[in-house]
């Protein structure tokens, strides 16, 4: 192994992590060629266990065993000796991919996994939510965001409405700036149902349009009642506004009670309900938070996008109005926001 290569452990292996996977089989000599460096995975675990090699596994034989609806235990390198968490200190890599499914009761077992990495000193890059909405304040402290001079990296760019770079472009690109109000879609899933919807579909078939897409969390309450919203405006107001913010701070509604006349309305107006997460900056600089569907007028920024397109508006004292906005396809856009994560951290390094 030469100094350009990194060692991983990935935990997680849904949608995300196997698709992570695959673009480091299909991109890998263009991470050499561009970047420099290569990425050699020696962990990686699912909700059946831990495998683990310290010389590397075979990435393409566990995206086969997962893509053939086998799990993890059945690979030759299962660890059943190990939990995730100590296998992330066991392996004592360079960087934990974690991308296991939100849990916003205690964010287990993902909060104990990336504990383990960044007490250890590995770089920590998260698709999944629940460790940041539950323990962000934690989880800085141990990292560069918020620790010591030396310590190791979190980031999590694509636990933010993946590729779309709202976390990027709140703490780098308005760096210096104000925020008065940011307006965030970062739900792509309730951007599916609703269009559907407003074409004439039932909730259940639209439901089932975007569970076709990859896109729905595995519990489908947390996008269509609007929790999965809300847990990216509470990671948003913390890492973006730096205002302390749990899920109770917020005012949150789903999309269950939105009418097919509601529908049909606002499309006919030449606009479209969305699902909106809002941070409004008040006189003594506290922001208030929400996350509701909201009926956008033709003029809004956000009211043209279209087929699960997610983006957002900031509105900021300096540069005024900046928009974003991503289409993506199925979880790719989470997984290129973690290997652009990657890639960040490896710049610094």
């Amino acid at each position: 192994m030469n100094e350009h290569t990194h060692r991983f452990v990935l935990t997680g292996l849904g949608n995300i992590g196997r698709t992570f996977l695959e673009i480091l089989i299909s991109r890998g000599d263009s991470l050499r060629r561009r970047y420099g460096f290569d990425l050699r995975c020696v962990g990686v675990s699912d909700s059946s266990g831990v495998a683990y090699d310290p010389d590397g596994l075979d990435i393409a034989a566990i995206v086969a065993l997962k893509r053939g609806g086998d799990r993890v235990s059945a690979l030759p390198q299962h660890r059943p000796d190990l939990s995730s968490a100590r296998m992330v200190e066991q392996a004592g890599a360079e960087f934990l991919l974690e991308a296991t499914p939100t849990n916003l009761q205690d964010a287990q077992p993902g909060l104990d996994i990336v504990r383990a990495a960044l007490r250890g000193g590995s770089h920590a890059v998260l698709a999944s939510k629940g460790p940041l909405v539950l323990a962000y304040a934690e989880l800085a402290g141990m990292s560069d965001l918020a620790g010591p001079h030396g310590a190791p990296a979190l980031r999590f760019s694509g636990a933010v409405g993946g590729a779309l770079p709202t976390i990027n472009v709140g703490r780098r690109d308005l760096a210096g700036a104000t925020i008065n109000r940011a307006e965030l879609i970062v739900n792509g899933t309730t951007q599916v149902i609703l269009e559907e919807m407003a074409t004439g579909m039932s909730f259940d078939q639209a439901l089932a349009a975007a569970q076709a897409q990859g896109i729905v969390e595995p519990d489908p309450a947390l996008d269509v009642d609007g929790w999965d919203a809300a847990n990216k405006l509470v990671i948003f107001a913390n890492a973006v506004l730096a205002q302390p913010t749990t899920l109770a701070d917020l005012h949150v509604a789903g999309i269950r009670d939105v009418s097919h006349e509601e529908l049909r309305a606002a499309w006919g107006a030449g606009g479209r309900i969305s699902v909106l997460g809002v941070a409004d900056r008040q006189n003594d600089g506290s922001y208030t938070l929400s996350v509701a569907p909201v009926a956008l007028g033709p003029d809004h920024p956000l009211a043209r996008l279209r087929k699960g397109e997610m983006g957002a508006v900031f509105y900021s004292d300096i540069i005024g109005r900046t928009t974003v906005a991503s289409l993506e396809d199925g979880p790719m856009g989470s997984t290129q926001a973690m290997l652009r994560d990657v890639i960040e951290i490896v710049g610094r390094i």
